[in-house]
C-alpha cells in the first residue's frame, strides 16, 4: 500500500519541515520528502498535532522547496543488526564507510529504546581493567557502571577513549568482550584518525564504530547515540557479550539538541539548551546495566568537554546526576607533561567498592587506593605552602609527602599511550611508591597488608 503523499509544506526552518493539516501521524515516525527532481530525503516526526507536522531531516533542508511532497512511512526508525557486525565502521545514521556492504539484517530493532526496568537491574560486580592506572586503581570501573570523562576543549579525550577501546576487558569472564564506539560532531582529521588507530591496533576486530562528522546535520548527531546502544543492547543481551560502550563528545550532542530546540521556538532552560535535556540525556545513560538472567552487559563511557571548563555547566552538571561518579581531566596536569591528564582528587567511581577486592582485584586494593588518596591531596595541600614559605621550611614528614604527590603524578598518573598495565602491576606500583612513608604513616592499610605487600617485606620473603 502506498502512502499519501501531502503538498502542504508551509515553513522550513534549520533542519525542520513544517508539514500542514496531514491524517494522524505518529511521534518518531520515519518520513520521506521528495524534490521536484525526484530526489528523495529522509527525516524523523519531531512533533504531531492535529493542525501540523514537524519532519526533522537527516540530509539537510538546503535545497527543499515548499512545493516539495512529504509522506509518511508508518514505522519508526530501526536499526539493523548481526552477529557480523563487530568489525565495521558505520557513519552517524548507520551507513558503512568501510567501504564494505550494508548490514543484512538478522533483525531489525527501534532505536528508541528504553531504560533497564529498576526490578529487573542486576548489581554491578565484576571489575573491567582499562589498563590505566588512574582509573584501574583509583577510580575502578565496574561492569553495567555509566563512569563519565568530564574533560575540556584541547585536552587529549579521544586519545583516552581510543586507549581504553583498545585496552578494556573483563578478566577472567568466559563471555566475549565487544566495544562500541560512537563519535558524534567530529572533524574529518578525527574521523581518519580514528578509523587508522582501530584498523592499527587491531581493535576493530572486536568494536562497532560510529561516525558522526562535524558538518553532518544535527538529526543525526541526535539519532547516533541511540543507533549505537542499540546496537550494544542486541550484542549484550542477545549474544550475550560484555559491550562497553565508548561516547564522545557528548557536548556536541547537547548542542545538537539546543540548535533543534531553537529552531522549533521552544522556551529554552539553563544557559539555552532545552529543558528537557535531563530526561534526554537519563534516556542515553539509563540504558547501561545489567539485567537479572542475562549473562551480557552494557558498560557506558560517556566522555563531555566541559563548556569553558565549568563543571558547574548544564552538561557535566545533570550528567552528574544521573551517572555513578565521573573521571575528571585537568589542563594543569596536561601543560605539566603528564598523560592521561587524570585529576585523581576530582574523580570518583561510586560503584568502585563493588568490583574490587578479593576474588576480583586483590585484597589489598581498597585499601592502597584510601592511602594513596590521603597522602596525594596532602602532598598537594604542601604545594601551597612551599609557595609561601619555601621547601627548606617544611618539615621532613611534610617533605616526604611533598615528594610522593611528585612521584605519585609521574609514575602512577603518567604513562604510555599505549601501555596496557595489569590491575596487579598497578597496585605494586602504587605500594612502591608509598614505601617512600614512614610506615607509622600509612595509617589506612591494615598492618596484614603492609607485611604482605610492601615492598620491604617483599624482598625478605
Amino acid at each position: 500500500m502506498t502512502s499519501k503523499e501531502y503538498r502542504s509544506i508551509t515553513q522550513i526552518a534549520g533542519p525542520l519541515v513544517f508539514v500542514e493539516k496531514t491524517e494522524p501521524v505518529g511521534y518518531n515516525e520515519l518520513a520521506v520528502v521528495t524534490l521536484p527532481d525526484g530526489t528523495e530525503r529522509t527525516g524523523q516526526v519531531l512533533d504531531s498535532s492535529d493542525e501540523i507536522v514537524v519532519i526533522q531531516m537527516f540530509e539537510g533542508t538546503s535545497g527543499i522547496p515548499r512545493t516539495a511532497g512529504a509522506r509518511f512511512l508508518g514505522e519508526t526508525m530501526k536499526m539493523p543488526v548481526n552477529k557480523d557486525m563487530l568489525g565495521r565502521i558505520l557513519s552517524g545514521s548507520g551507513k558503512p564507510l568501510d567501504g564494505g556492504p550494508a548490514i543484512v539484517p538478522e533483525d531489525r530493532l527501534e532505536i528508541i529504546g528504553a531504560a533497564i526496568n529498576p526490578w529487573a537491574r542486576d548489581n554491578p560486580s565484576e571489575f573491567i581493567q582499562t589498563g590505566i592506572s588512574t582509573i584501574d586503581g583509583m577510580n575502578t570501573l565496574v561492569r553495567g557502571q555509566k563512569l563519565p570523562i568530564f574533560s575540556a576543549s584541547g585536552l587529549p579525550h579521544n586519545e583516552i577513549a581510543l586507549q581504553i577501546a583498545r585496552q578494556a576487558k573483563v578478566l577472567g569472564g568466559s563471555e566475549d568482550f565487544a566495544v562500541v564506539f560512537a563519535a558524534m560532531g567530529i572533524t574529518n582529521e578525527e574521523a581518519q584518525y580514528f578509523m587508522k588507530d582501530f584498523e592499527r591496533t587491531g581493535a576493530l576486530k572486536r568494536a562497532v564504530v560510529f561516525l558522526n562528522l562535524a558538518d553532518d546535520p544535527a538529526i543525526e548527531r541526535i539519532i547516533t547515540p541511540k543507533l549505537a546502544l542499540t546496537t550494544a543492547e542486541y550484542l549484550a543481551f542477545t549474544l550475550d557479550m560484555h559491550v562497553l560502550v565508548i561516547l564522545t563528545d557528548l557536548t556536541n550532542y547537547c548542542e545538537a539538541l539546543r540548535q533543534i530546540g531553537a529552531a522549533r521556538e521552544e522556551v529554552p532552560g539553563r544557559r539555552g539548551y532545552p529543558g528537557y535535556m535531563y530526561t534526554d540525556l537519563a534516556g542515553i545513560y539509563e540504558r547501561a546495566g545489567r539485567i537479572k538472567g542475562k549473562k551480557g552487559s552494557i558498560t557506558q563511557i560517556p566522555i563531555l568537554s566541559m563548556p569553558g571548563e565549568d563543571i558547574t555547566h548544564p552538561i557535566p552538571d545533570l550528567t552528574g546526576y544521573i551517572t555513578e561518579g565521573q573521571i575528571v581531566a585537568k589542563r594543569e596536569l596536561l601543560r605539566a607533561g603528564i598523560y592521561p591528564p587524570i585529576d585523581v582528587g576530582s574523580s570518583l567511581s561510586r560503584l568502585m567498592n563493588e568490583g574490587i577486592g578479593p576474588g576480583r582485584t586483590r585484597e589489598d586494593h581498597k585499601a592502597v587506593s584510601d592511602q594513596c588518596y590521603a597522602a596525594y591531596a596532602e602532598g598537594r595541600d604542601l604545594r601551597g605552602l612551599v609557595a609561601i614559605v619555601g621547601k627548606e621550611a617544611l618539615s621532613e614528614r611534610d617533605r616526604k609527602f611533598l615528594e610522593f604527590a611528585d612521584d605519585f603524578e609521574k609514575r602512577i598518573v603518567q604513562q604510555g599511550r599505549d601501555e596496557d598495565r595489569t590491575i596487579e602491576g598497578t597496585l605494586d606500583l602504587m605500594w612502591e611508591i608509598l614505601a617512600s612513608l614512614d610506615e607509622r604513616q600509612l595509617t589506612r592499610i591494615d598492618r596484614k597488608y603492609i607485611e604482605k605487600y610492601h615492598p620491604k617485606y617483599r624482598k625478605k620473603d
